[in-house]
């Protein structure tokens, strides 16, 4: 973009945001991107129904878009975790919306709790010792020295201030600064929980709403933690289904079930591994939990479920450093960013609630999943008030497009088929059989993003071809080379 453009939306937004009389912009970088963004923040207040007392700012970046004929209706990215800063993704999800870019306003906004919006971090190192990974009394421990930090926060102040780091408190937020930048509606794309995120903002503004993009559907009742070792359970089912029936992985390991199993019945073990972070060598007592914890990291990306094979069978036979990497490896691709006190702020308030109505289903080999953990977390961790509503999911106002990853260990597509039967007539619901966490950036799904949003009619939007995304195959099982050469 030229300083010349670039200058002339600073102003235009400007303008609008005077009239809003909310905001501030101003031009500025954002690490990963090129060019000159814009910057700009509105102030909110932390409990609605106190509007005088404690406020904050929450922050956002606008990428103007190409043309100088733009239109009117931005793209807004709502981020996962929960607890990620939209703003740290930019780079990495800007290339998805490159050909959006060129007539739309693409907008990056850090939800109240994290990035630079009043954030609610607990400064834990992304790698730590594989010995304190999959410790629950060590995370217990890290997760109650790190509340009683955060609320002496100026933006917190007191424990009962994280119970306004809600969803539904933060779609709020989301829509002054929509009113900010002038925008009469705008496009939704959420990510993982950020489809709720999404599903919540259309259930209180649908007159905002033009379209929806829902990739890897986390809706409100999910109640996370009862779903996660069911959800792990069928991703790790379906590798070995897979390997079963692929010529190469069932060659080179013809009995990869039995190896599992009788990994899992070595456990506990004390073991020597080479963490894959700085290549010291730890004395570890190899757990269950952390053993689970390793393989399901990978399952997220098929392209790293690929390892997993080579990596099972290696840690049966005593060789850890694989399946250690690989558990590793997502920590080191993703973004930073992630928020944890704002994650059990959501978490807390919005999931647990409910989980004794969402009975926990002991899955084969990951059990009760996340469900301990988080029931001793949220114990004495601070609860805001959810509205009941923020559970129901209403007729879609406009075109709702719902992308599902058939081999998903998180947000597997059962979740997203009961939203769309929710939101009706308006949703479009695509499943790519091979396909993980995640698909803004998969194969030609940054097409299918834009057609979908492009359109000018919403029955044109609901019609597009998802073809070229469903039939993406999956990745074949890695063979390491000194096995392939036997």
């Amino acid at each position: 973009m030229s300083r010349r453009s670039l200058a002339a939306a600073t102003l235009s937004l400007a303008a609008l945001c005077g009239q809003a009389g909310a905001a501030s912009v101003q031009p500025c970088r954002i690490d990963g991107l090129p060019h000159e963004v814009l910057c700009g923040a509105v102030s909110r207040p932390l409990d609605p129904a106190k509007p005088d007392a404690t406020r904050f700012d929450v922050h956002y970046v606008v990428v103007p878009a190409l043309a100088r004929r733009k239109l009117p209706d931005p793209v807004f990215l709502l981020a996962g975790g929960p607890g990620q800063s939209a703003i740290s993704l930019a780079a990495q999800v800007m290339p998805a919306f490159a050909r959006l870019n060129n007539r739309r306003d693409i907008v990056f906004v850090d939800q109240r709790g994290t990035g630079r919006s009043a954030p609610l971090d607990c400064d834990e190192p992304r790698a730590m010792p594989l010995a304190e990974a999959a410790d629950t009394a060590k995370q217990l421990q890290r997760l109650s020295a790190c509340r009683e930090r955060l609320v002496k926060l100026p933006h917190v102040k007191e424990a009962a201030g994280l119970g306004f780091f809600t969803t539904a408190l933060a779609m709020q937020d989301l829509d002054a600064v929509r009113q900010a930048i002038g925008a009469e509606r705008i496009n939704l794309v959420g990510a993982s929980y950020g489809t709720r995120a999404a599903l919540e903002y259309q259930r209180q503004f649908p007159q905002a709403v033009r379209r929806s993009v829902l990739d890897g559907v986390a809706p409100p009742d999910m109640v996370l933690p009862a779903s996660a070792g069911v959800d792990a359970q069928a991703a790790l089912e379906a590798l070995f289904t897979a390997c079963s029936i692929e010529p190469g992985c069932t060659r080179q390991w013809p009995a990869l079930r039995q190896a599992w199993d009788g990994l899992l019945a070595s456990l506990p073990r004390s073991v020597s591994v080479a963490d894959p972070f700085t290549g010291a060598v730890e004395n570890v007592v190899m757990t269950r939990d952390l053993v689970l914890a390793a393989v399901r990291a990978p399952l997220y990306v098929p392209a790293l479920s690929a390892g997993l094979p080579a990596a099972i069978t290696a840690a049966a036979q005593g060789r850890y450093e694989p399946l250690a990497t690989l558990g590793t490896a997502l920590a080191r691709r993703s973004a930073p960013g992630m928020a944890t006190g704002m994650h059990f702020s959501v978490i807390c308030a919005e999931d647990m609630p409910r989980l004794g109505s969402a009975p926990v289903a002991a899955a084969r080999d990951f059990g009760l999943g996340l469900a301990p953990l988080y029931e001793q977390a949220c114990a004495s961790w601070p609860r805001g008030a959810v509205p009941e509503d923020f559970y129901r999911i209403d007729p879609a106002p406009a075109p709702v497009l719902l992308l599902s990853g058939g081999i998903d260990p998180a947000t597997p597509p059962r979740h997203a088929k009961r939203v769309a039967e929710a939101l009706g007539a308006k949703a479009k619901h695509v499943v790519v059989p091979n396909a993980g966490h995640g698909l803004l950036g998969a194969g030609c799904v940054p097409d299918l993003l834009f057609r979908f949003i492009d359109a000018a009619e919403d029955a044109t939007a609901l019609a597009v071809d998802a073809g070229c995304a469903t039939a993406m195959p999956r990745p074949p099982a890695y063979v390491p080379l000194a096995e392939a050469a036997r």
